[in-house]
C-alpha cells in the first residue's frame, strides 16, 4: 500500500508554521555566514540544536511562541 506523505496546504496551522520559521532562520542565517558574517553559524547551529532537541524531546519553544501569538495547531 503506498502511502501519501503531502500535507494539507489550505490552511497554516502550528506545526507548518513551525517549520516555516525553522526554515527562514536557517536560510537567512547561512547566507549571512556566507556573506562573510561568520559570527552568525553559533546562530545556524543553534537552530540546528532545537531542531534535534524536538525531534527527541517534543519540545519546542518556538512552537509556544507561535501559539501564544494566535498560530492554532492542527
Amino acid at each position: 500500500m503506498k502511502k501519501n506523505y503531502k500535507q494539507n496546504t489550505d490552511s497554516w496551522y502550528l506545526e507548518r508554521a513551525a517549520f516555516l520559521v525553522a526554515g527562514i532562520l536557517i536560510f537567512v542565517s547561512a547566507l549571512l555566514v556566507l556573506a562573510g558574517f561568520s559570527r552568525w553559524i553559533y546562530f545556524l547551529l543553534f537552530v540546528g540544536v532545537m531542531l534535534i532537541n524536538f525531534a527527541f524531546s517534543g519540545y519546542c519553544p518556538m512552537a509556544i511562541l507561535l501559539s501564544k501569538l494566535g498560530v492554532k495547531e492542527k
